[in-house]
């Protein structure tokens, strides 16, 4: 009876661990695939196409000519795109202050009065609710003479606010309506941060006599820093980018009080046929939002954590 030397089994050992490899690198392919495609597609292609439409003359009924810098510099030199910046700036001020503090006070009552299974889907309810939607119900609620909001006012002997049609309320309101939207699912975020945090930490913490508001800030903000920070990014990324809501219910109004500049870039390309410009200004948003997000991840050190 022969008996494979042991150098013969080494290697068929070898080969063996590399078809299994082989085997899972075409595996993990085919899962990356679909996302892949999408990402190529939906994505990467998109953005490569603006930055070169952005250099160009384009209405989409004739081929895109070729202009360098003039789209730039009429982009600097067009106040409206200036104050629509800034009336951008003004909403993700006042969305992201409000939102993330009420949804980090939602997360640490439900850390510590209940983890119910129940109260987080309460909670994350309204995010499965669509902005358009959203949008459309708070106008009616909230409209002057006949919304819910203002006869309330009204019972209470205040007068009527034109909530979205007053230059001082309509951003405000708009940043509120969001916040109400989107809190649950930032609280989430935060909840489940605070979940990692060890236990024992609180012990200790009770046991050297601290209370509670001394172990929030002492304990869990230090701790949660690095989901902080991640949240803090995602939602400014995305309160830069709101539309829809001011779509449906102001269109910009009154006066571009709400004229935020994803809107005025939906204008130029789709009302007045200016892609090449819109493409400009889109440009220009990437690169405000990506130096937004490299300064926001250095100075809250997104990437460490005090847990040890």
């Amino acid at each position: 009876m022969a008996i494979a030397s042991p150098h013969r089994a080494g290697a068929h050992r070898q080969g063996a661990h590399r078809q299994d490899a082989r085997g899972d690198g075409l595996l993990a392919a085919a899962f990356i695939a679909p996302a892949l495609f999408g990402f190529l597609v939906f994505l990467l292609w998109p953005t490569l196409r603006g930055i070169y439409l952005s250099f160009t003359r384009f209405n989409l009924l004739t081929p895109p000519e070729w202009v360098g810098l003039d789209n730039y510099v009429r982009m600097v030199n067009d106040p409206i795109f200036w104050d629509s910046l800034r009336v951008t700036v003004v909403y993700v001020v006042m969305n992201i202050g409000v939102q993330t503090v009420v949804a980090l006070l939602i997360a640490v009552l439900m850390q510590r009065l209940t983890q119910s299974a129940f109260v987080r889907g309460i909670v994350l309810t309204p995010y499965l609710v669509s902005n358009v939607v959203t949008g459309i119900v708070f106008l009616w609620m909230l409209d002057t003479q006949l919304g819910i909001g203002n006869q309330i006012l009204g019972a209470l002997g205040f007068g009527h606010i034109a909530f979205f049609g007053s230059k001082t309320w309509a951003i405000p309101t708009i940043a509120l309506v969001n916040v109400w939207r989107h809190v649950g699912y930032t609280a989430l975020l935060l909840f489940a941060g605070l979940q990692a945090i060890p236990k024992d930490m609180y012990e200790a913490g009770r046991i050297d006599g601290a209370g509670e508001w001394r172990m929030f800030w002492r304990i869990s903000m230090p701790l949660l820093r690095p989901i902080l920070a991640l949240v803090l990014i995602m939602t400014v990324i995305g309160s830069f980018q709101v539309f829809d809501t001011v779509a449906v219910t102001t269109a910009g109004g009154p006066a571009n009080a709400t004229n935020v500049l994803q809107y005025y870039i939906y204008g130029a390309a789709f009302g007045r046929f200016q892609f090449g410009y819109a493409s400009a200004m889109s440009v220009a948003l990437l690169i405000v939002l990506s130096v937004i997000t490299i300064v926001q991840y250095r100075l809250t050190k997104a990437g460490q954590t005090d847990l040890g």
